[in-house]
């Protein structure tokens, strides 16, 4: 029996003991929780998102929960939180869960996977066909309550020391990217690495990697990306709308009350909307600053996303053979489709028809 299987046993077990029983037992007076992050203290946008997660549970609970923010290093390394969550080392844990693939390749489709979904069709999966109950299956799995928490919008291809003019420069480079993307830049013969956010500048100042995406113009311009390389490409294939996860490990969570949980649900949500706000809101300026300060703007020509595409393919198709990978894959398709069959034809058309009146 594998863990899943064994964990469903045990929960119907447990439910049919239980009956009859008392209501359970929830921890009484003020609690502090500690929260530990992927994110380098002060990282623009990320480390916001989840210092305002801890804010406001704090705040909402008129004190009753404290949270102790911990970013990456100061009390387990940015790809530990999963680990340190799930075992109960920590509380809660606030990131990017495709860092954690390899726990289960499932939960790229909470941050963000290659030709996916955009931010408001990541929410649209996630609120009203299926997506949240389908993050809290596969928490099951892992001791873990999660939500989302945070969206950086669509991120950028990259920073790279030489022009892409074909998929056989990607051959050999060394390579920046976490994910289900990351996986089909290897499948194009790069070598691709998965870096914590704090490492990435120093690693491409010092020539370990050839390039290097991050997130986005803001987040981009405030890392120095443009101190090293001036060619940067803003539209990319591997997260076209990235969501960042707060989890809390379920066995804390369930120790909460029910104000308390409800509070952690709604903190996390709001979180993600004023993220997606902030990014979005800083991008276009950060745009203009690095054109203006000599970084030149690229787009992949079209075999590049031909290749892109059948790479991401390719990664897809491996993990078919997990029913729980397959089962959230076409869960996220099938929305996707739907409302991309609706937002193309409405907001799609008047933002080309916006552009084109307007200039």
């Amino acid at each position: 029996m594998d863990r899943r299987s064994f964990l469903r046993a045990s929960a119907l077990g447990s439910t049919a003991a239980a009956t009859g029983l008392a209501a359970p037992a929830y921890a009484q007076g003020k609690r502090t929780l500690t929260l530990v992050t992927t994110w380098g203290r002060g990282l623009a946008g990320v480390h916001d998102s989840a210092q305002r997660c801890a804010d406001m549970i704090t705040a909402m609970s008129d004190g009753q929960l404290t949270i102790d923010l911990k970013a990456a290093g100061e009390l387990v390394g940015a790809f530990e939180v999963f680990d340190a969550v799930t075992s109960g080392q920590a509380d809660m844990y606030h990131g990017a869960d495709y860092y954690f693939t390899g726990q289960h390749p499932g939960y790229a489709f909470f941050t963000a996977t290659p030709f996916g979904m955009t931010a408001q069709e990541l929410v649209n999966w996630y609120y009203y066909d299926g997506g949240m109950e389908l993050h809290d299956k596969l928490g099951e799995v892992f001791n873990l309550k999660s939500f989302l928490g945070g969206n950086t919008g669509a991120q950028a291809g990259g920073w790279f020391r030489a022009e892409i003019n074909g998929p056989e420069d990607f051959n050999g480079l060394k390579f920046r990217m976490p994910g289900l993307g990351g996986k089909a830049l290897g499948y194009m013969g790069a070598s691709v690495q998965n870096l914590p956010g704090a490492e990435v500048y120093q690693a491409l100042a010092s020539g370990a990697i050839d390039g290097t995406e991050w997130i986005g113009p803001w987040a981009d311009e405030k890392a120095g990306f443009q101190e090293i390389t001036k060619i940067y490409y803003p539209a990319g294939f591997h997260e076209p709308g990235a969501g960042l996860s707060l989890a809390t490990n379920r066995e804390v969570y369930d120790s909460l009350t029910p104000a308390q949980q409800k509070i952690i649900e709604v903190a996390a949500g709001e979180a993600h909307q004023n993220n997606l706000a902030q990014f979005l809101s800083n991008n276009g300026a950060a745009l203009q600053r690095l054109i203006a300060g000599g970084v030149t703007v690229r787009e992949f020509p079209d075999d590049v996303w031909d290749a892109f595409g059948a790479a991401s393919q390719q990664v897809y198709d491996e993990n078919m053979g997990d029913d729980l990978f397959k089962e959230i894959y076409e869960s996220a398709q099938a929305s996707m489709r739907s409302s991309s069959g609706w937002l193309t034809r409405s907001e799609g058309v008047y933002r080309a028809q916006r552009d084109r009146v307007l200039g």
